[in-house]
């Protein structure tokens, strides 16, 4: 599936962060957002969390952050929910056109939802990103435990020293892997739980904090 840029829904949102240029010699040295539009499309969308047209990215208008859209993603257990709704996947695949001379990486993911568990349920969030042709990152998880019925948020964080950029100079596709799952473990079987990755009011609920670096010979 091939989409452009559209805006909607729940939203997920990427954020830059960008640190000042004084990092020791060994270290990258961290720029501003580069001044050039930033250009996102959607190479493909696969998952049980997100089917075609139910997903979409968006770049805002000042070049620090790009907000995907979720409209379907939603796990849940108990009552009359259909066996495999306990688990939902979503697997993105973005290209990411930086202007000629930067490259980016993935400092921190802020990943926020709505869950109502019934007191014995529990649920998982995880997630991990890569780019195309390197090793997929370890996924993170964070665990919620009921009884709840409330926002929820969870942050993934990368050391500095262990940021991964973009190759300079090549096309490598952005991917996002994500994941809701909800167990009903001790709780009663006629009482639905589910956890949801989008919010009914619109607001943001996931940021991932980008940092810049220029390319050697720029």
């Amino acid at each position: 599936m091939a989409s452009g840029l559209l805006l909607g829904g729940a939203v997920a949102a990427l954020v830059t962060a960008a640190v000042p240029a004084h990092s020791p010699s060994s270290s990258p040295v961290f720029v501003d957002p580069p001044p050039d539009k930033i250009v996102i499309d959607v190479a493909t969308v696969n998952g049980s969390g997100c089917r075609p047209g139910s997903a979409a990215v968006a770049v805002s208008e000042d070049n620090t952050a790009f907000t995907v859209t979720y409209s379907e993603y939603l796990a849940q257990v108990g009552g009359n929910s259909d066996p495999t709704a306990f688990r939902k996947n979503c697997q993105l695949s973005l290209v990411v056109h930086v202007p000629s001379g930067f490259t980016y990486a993935i400092a921190q993911a802020d990943y926020r939802g709505f869950a109502s568990l019934q007191s014995g349920a529990s649920a998982v969030q995880r997630a991990s990103y890569y780019f195309q042709g390197s090793s997929q990152t370890v996924f993170k998880n964070h665990t919620f435990n009921g009884a709840l019925n409330d926002n929820w948020q969870a942050t993934d964080t990368t050391d500095w020293a262990n940021l991964v950029y973009a190759p300079c100079g090549v096309q490598r596709n952005f991917n996002i892997n994500t994941e809701l799952r909800v167990n009903a473990g001790t709780s009663s079987p006629s009482r639905v739980s589910f956890m949801t990755m989008d919010s009914t009011d619109g607001d943001i609920n996931t940021v991932y904090h980008m940092a810049w670096k220029e390319c050697p010979g720029k």
